[in-house]
């Protein structure tokens, strides 16, 4: 059964001629006839009775309302496709990363609101690795992630990098680690650690990291919360191992302190100079779909012309008070 085929019979329904349907959908009767006796054949009888005015057999009645709905659902179908790939949608799910949501991506949100102020932005901050899965769900249009190959390898999904940044240090002021200026991993695996929550992409990083150096993590809390981690490292021995832009308000607290990690030790197990400096890597990712249709392929061109320069920005302003600070001391 074919969409045309069912158009003709109601055609030919409503005007009670095949002559009189045919020119309705800019056919010959011909080509009516044929579509409606390919109906009748593949149901088996006759669709109307065929005198001087085309009426509906008991089984064309029956098929009718059928036939109604669907062609009915194909044109609300067509009609919502046509709208959407031209932009006119109701709204734009955006999921990210705590520390994109909380320092990069409010240019970007006050960007696209301005420019279509008629679809609803709906923005989620979810660890790295729900993000992927909710994108691929087709939860979300666009995701702000840690890369993780294990989600972004695929036909069908569109991976651009926006910013590497390294993996520091977080602990309180008076912790015995801020003897140092480069943390040695000798000294940084022998202090109890708070670590994001399972499904986040930088616990499974810092995991990951501590496996390869042939280390032992002692994770004895887990958050997920950048304020939570704030607060904890502040009351005594635990560090966090946190990414560079996550460490912004943190950078600007007393009661906080921040170190580099030093080059890993030969005695663990690195394979080259690379993987002794540790960092994350950033990117935005939608699928080859949803880029297609315009307020989406907008909103990916704002995140990767903002949030470099934005993370730049925000980078240079922080040294710049840090070393403010350090001159009026």
């Amino acid at each position: 059964m074919r969409l045309e085929q069912l158009q003709a019979f109601l055609w030919v329904t409503q005007t009670g001629s095949f002559q009189e349907a045919a020119r309705k959908c800019n056919v010959t009767q011909s080509t009516v006839s044929r579509q409606v006796q390919a109906l009748e054949t593949q149901l088996g009888t006759a669709l109307f009775h065929r005198s001087n005015q085309a009426k509906l057999t008991l089984a064309g009645e029956c098929l009718w309302p059928y036939a109604r709905k669907i062609c009915q659902a194909w044109e609300s179908a067509n009609q919502e496709i046509t709208e959407m790939l031209a932009g006119k949608q109701l709204e734009l799910c955006v999921a990210a990363i705590h520390s994109v949501c909380a320092t990069y991506l409010p240019p970007v949100l006050q960007r696209f609101c301005c420019d279509y102020p008629e679809i609803k932005l709906r923005v989620t901050a979810l660890g790295s690795d729900r993000t992927l899965k909710v994108l691929k769900d087709g939860l979300v249009d666009i995701a702000i992630v840690m890369n993780n190959r294990l989600f972004t390898t695929g036909s069908e999904m569109l991976v651009d990098t926006l910013y590497t940044e390294p993996i520091e240090v977080l602990m309180g002021a008076n912790h015995p680690l801020t003897k140092y200026e480069q943390i040695p991993w000798t000294e940084l695996v022998c202090y109890p650690q708070v670590i994001f929550k399972d499904g986040y992409g930088m616990q499974r990083l810092v995991k990951e990291q501590f496996e390869r150096v042939g280390a032992k993590l002692n994770a004895v809390l887990e958050l997920n919360t950048l304020d939570g981690f704030r607060g904890v490292v502040r009351q005594g021995n635990l560090i966090a191992l946190l990414p560079s832009s996550a460490l912004m308000d943190a950078r600007l607290d007393p009661t906080l302190a921040i170190r580099t990690i030093g080059i890993t030790p030969p005695t663990y197990k690195v394979s080259s100079i690379k993987d002794s400096v540790w960092s994350r890597e950033v990117v935005v990712v939608t699928t080859s779909d949803r880029i297609e249709i315009p307020p989406i392929k907008y909103f990916w061109q704002l995140v990767k012309e903002l949030i470099p320069a934005a993370g730049v920005r925000k980078l240079k302003s922080q040294k710049l008070k840090v070393i403010s600070d350090i001159k009026s001391r």
